[in-house]
This record gives structure tokens, C-alpha cells and sequence, in this order.
């Protein structure tokens, strides 16, 4: 039996960067839902940092800015629609990938 891509959004973050994270993350969640976790690693990085520049329109590698508005996840307050890249690179996305180590055995 395969394993999907959601299970690794599961349990959210306790704390985010920018109000706009958490709705990327179940962006992540709904965009993979119907994926398989790849066998390496590696490739759950891969997969991870494609569909982060499908869902927000962004290249993390690339992005030279620490914060971008997307009007797609903006919910109301001050910072909302913001999506905190840094966070992404430092936190979020390793999490997901560690998630996803576990998981694989690796």
C-alpha cells in the first residue's frame, strides 16, 4: 500500500512566519493529496519545492526576497497574504522533508 503526500502536513506547525503560511501549507496538503511519497528523500524535496513554486508562484532557490504577497492567501489582518520564504527555506519545508525521512526509514 501507498503512502500520500497529506499525511506529511499532519500535525499543522505550532507557529508560523507571516499570516498567509498556514493556507499555503494546506495549499501543499490539497495540491499533494493525491500523490505518492517518492522513495528517496531526496526526490520528497524535489517534489516539495516544485509544487511550493506551483502553489505560490515562487522559486525558493531563486527568490531573492524574504516575503511575497499573494492575494490567493489573504484572510484579513495586517500581514495577511504574506508568505514568509525564509520560514519556508529554514523551517517548513525541512520539516516536511524530516517528516517524510521518517517515514521512508531513511
Amino acid at each position: 500500500m501507498t503512502t500520500r503526500m497529506a499525511v506529511l502536513f499532519e500535525p499543522e506547525p505550532g507557529t508560523w512566519g507571516l499570516r498567509g503560511d498556514p493556507y499555503v501549507w494546506r495549499a501543499l496538503r490539497d495540491h499533494l493529496a493525491g500523490t505518492d511519497v517518492p522513495p528517496s528523500v531526496l526526490a520528497v524535496d524535489a517534489l516539495l519545492r516544485a509544487a511550493f513554486g506551483e502553489v505560490v508562484g515562487v522559486d525558493l532557490a531563486s527568490a531573492e526576497s524574504s516575503v511575497v504577497h499573494r492575494k490567493r492567501f489573504a484572510h484579513g489582518g495586517m500581514s495577511s497574504g504574506m508568505v514568509h520564504l525564509d520560514t519556508w527555506r529554514e523551517r517548513l519545508l525541512p520539516l516536511l522533508v524530516q517528516r517524510a525521512e521518517a517515514l521512508l526509514g531513511a
